[in-house]
């Protein structure tokens, strides 16, 4: 209390503070708060959807991988080679003569691959669709020693390749038709009957690009033996049926030429008696 007579004392007053210095710590308490939002926004994983888009995107810049690169480097002499030659031409220019022979086993590793000069003079080298050129041939193995070797490789072994006619006339050789797996005549390759370029089938069945410029008999060889591997099963198996079905017809002709052959006689036996 106070005592009587005594002057009565203010209390204190409380400091103000200035308005600007009010709104200044407002603004900082903000920019404070949304910084730390920030924060917790880039330290907190991107969704499940964001990492499958970012996964796309990089898949969308890899480079296609090509199939006709071996899986391994096994370069072994295999139940089954590929062969595929380019050509060039001689005598007038229509005639078409070995240039380039190449040879790969079932992994499509190079088992052969060699520049051939011709018998005949070359006057011709197609270089657009066979890429030979003049000093390919310069120091190039001669015809018979890469007939040679070639006979040597594909012998008692199934023979792959498209067209395969060519490259054999082109070699001065033959293969047993039951060893022979050609690209260009197996069955559910054809389309509306006819035959289709080795290109296409490389680009539809395989996913592969070949012969868009020069002719690299390499990846051809590889493509065929892709397409024949990748069949292997099903093609076997209908050369299995075909092989039946036409021991049966032939065993069926000779029971029947028998069985006139037994007319015949006993007609003869008729009228001799």
């Amino acid at each position: 209390m106070v005592a009587a007579g005594e002057p009565m004392k203010n209390k204190p007053k409380q400091n103000q503070l200035n308005p600007n210095w009010v709104q200044l710590q407002q603004k900082l308490k903000l920019n404070s708060s949304k910084s730390s939002r920030t924060t917790k926004e880039e330290d907190t994983p991107k969704s499940i959807l964001g990492k499958r888009k970012e996964r796309l995107d990089d898949e969308s810049i890899d480079p296609q991988i090509d199939p006709l690169i071996p899986v391994n480097d096994d370069s072994s002499l295999t139940d089954a080679v590929a062969i595929d030659c380019e050509m060039v031409g001689v005598g007038q220019g229509n005639k078409s003569a070995l240039g380039r022979v190449t040879m790969v086993n079932k992994w499509g590793n190079v088992l052969y691959d060699e520049f051939v000069r011709p018998v005949e003079r070359v006057v011709d080298f197609r270089t657009k669709i066979s890429g030979i050129r003049p000093r390919d041939l310069k120091k190039a193995v001669d015809f018979w020693t890469a007939q040679k070797k070639v006979a040597e490789l594909m012998k008692g072994r199934i023979l792959v390749g498209h067209a395969l006619q060519n490259d054999l006339k082109a070699l001065l050789l033959s293969h047993p038709k039951k060893d022979i797996r050609d690209t260009s005549e197996y069955q559910p390759f054809l389309k509306s009957g006819c035959r289709r370029a080795l290109r296409h089938l490389a680009a539809e069945i395989l996913g592969a690009k070949i012969q868009s410029g020069e002719h690299c008999p390499i990846q051809d060889a590889r493509a065929a033996m892709l397409l024949y591997q990748r069949n292997r099963k099903e093609w076997e198996r209908s050369l299995k049926d075909q092989f039946r079905l036409k021991k049966k017809q032939n065993k069926g002709k000779k029971k029947k030429k028998l069985k006139n052959e037994d007319t015949s006689n006993a007609n003869h036996a008729i009228i001799e008696s």
